[in-house]
């Protein structure tokens, strides 16, 4: 008799909150589907966290004011700053969505440039770089085959890795000797970054395995380091390595375009953020991604072969201004 009365106690404290309508019945299956719902989710909140977010605004007004209060306190501390984020626009004035670049970042890529152009090695470091770069090739298409996209994420992590070494063993040795770059600093930094950029682009037509996330990470560490003391020995090997390096990847993305203009490789709509970046076309297909992304890596090519030939020639680059249009 007690239990019985025990339940009855217990049904009486909770039914209200478990069963109780979230609006006066209408006589309608819909209201009693909307009443329902409220004690179901408190019943089985991991099954219900999939509901609409305006019914749920609706339901926790709590949360939704702790958001706007976030967002309040945001904004509170960029004003106290006066680091408010600025709202850029394209030129037909939508706003501009990415936050990796700017609208004065990109570029039209200059597809004109020799692609076939090559470097011929003389002198025994040159013969040291060249048949060092060109012993990667045969395990890289053996791994890689003809999942290009593959092969240009991992090219892309290691070839944005020697422009950042360089440039800040630069910007050390402009501080530490005080003294002028010749503009190579600033040069070198803006190869990196065009080089990560192609990684950006290319994580939107594939996504990287974990085996081959774990490969670039041991590659990067081996390869930063290495070539950090590269070039600090010598700046000139270093630059004809990496010069020799982008022949690989000229090369590389040349089978890229044969694979696609043959159709073993789907051409695809290029992606959003390489459309931006390169102001191409709307209707712009992963072709024309490629297309200037190896005119990219061409102009690396020369301008790594130019400053590795300024080092031969006795001078260095404070002496000699970078390129402009570096990539």
């Amino acid at each position: 008799m007690s239990s019985r009365m025990a339940g009855a106690t217990l049904m009486r404290h909770l039914g209200p909150r478990l069963f109780a309508a979230a609006e006066p019945a209408s006589g309608s299956l819909a209201a009693s589907a909307r009443g329902i719902m409220p004690a179901a989710a408190r019943i089985f909140p991991a099954r219900m966290a999939s509901t609409d977010t305006k019914q749920v605004a609706a339901e926790k007004p709590e949360e939704a004011a702790a958001t706007t209060e976030q967002s309040n306190k945001k904004n509170a501390v960029a004003s106290y700053w006066g680091v408010q984020p600025r709202k850029l626009v394209r030129e037909d004035g939508t706003e501009w969505p990415w936050f990796c670049f700017t609208p004065w970042d990109t570029y039209r890529a200059d597809t004109s440039i020799d692609v076939k152009k090559h470097h011929e090695p003389r002198t025994l470091p040159d013969k040291v770089a060249y048949y060092a770069v060109r012993s990667l090739r045969v395990p890289m298409d053996l791994f890689f085959q003809r999942r290009h996209s593959s092969h240009a994420l991992l090219l892309e992590t290691v070839a944005a890795v020697p422009p950042m070494v360089g440039g800040v063993l630069l910007h050390l040795r402009s501080l530490r000797r005080f003294e002028h770059s010749g503009g190579w600093i600033r040069a070198l930094m803006e190869e990196a970054e065009n080089e990560r950029m192609h990684l950006m682009t290319f994580l939107e037509v594939t996504q990287p395995r974990w085996w081959e996330r774990a490969l670039v990470v041991a590659a990067q560490g081996v390869f930063f380091n290495a070539y950090f003391v590269g070039y600090l020995v010598s700046p000139k090997f270093a630059h004809r390595f990496v010069g020799y390096l982008e022949e690989e990847a000229v090369h590389s993305y040349t089978e890229y375009l044969k694979d696609l203009e043959a159709g073993i490789v789907e051409n695809t709509p290029a992606p959003a953020i390489a459309i931006d970046y390169w102001r191409l076309p709307a209707d712009a297909k992963l072709k024309d991604v490629v297309t200037v992304v190896r005119a990219d890596e061409a102009h690396h090519r020369d301008a790594n072969h130019y400053a590795s030939d300024i080092h031969y020639q006795g001078l260095t680059l404070k002496e000699t201004p970078a390129p402009l249009g570096f990539h």
